[in-house]
């Protein structure tokens, strides 16, 4: 991977996790105004986990290749 390359998914892996923060919050919020039922919140409450998953997933992909990066360079 190029540096490019890592630098392009980890800007992908921030955007990731700040965006599903905020509409997280943003979901939660206009649920507790709404009235919105338990179930559809935890619903809500699954879908920022998948999220925040997956933006991990991306953090690691970005460590790894940098780690893989340095050793080629020794």
């Amino acid at each position: 991977m190029s540096d490019r390359d890592v630098a392009r998914d980890g800007r992908r892996a921030a955007i990731v996790i700040a965006g599903t923060g905020v509409l997280w919050l943003l979901a939660l919020l206009a649920g507790g105004a709404l009235g919105l039922s338990p179930r559809t919140l935890a619903l809500f409450d699954i879908l920022a986990l998948a999220g925040f998953g997956y933006g991990l997933w991306c953090v690691v992909k970005v460590w790894r290749a940098r780690r893989d990066q340095d050793n080629r360079g020794r």
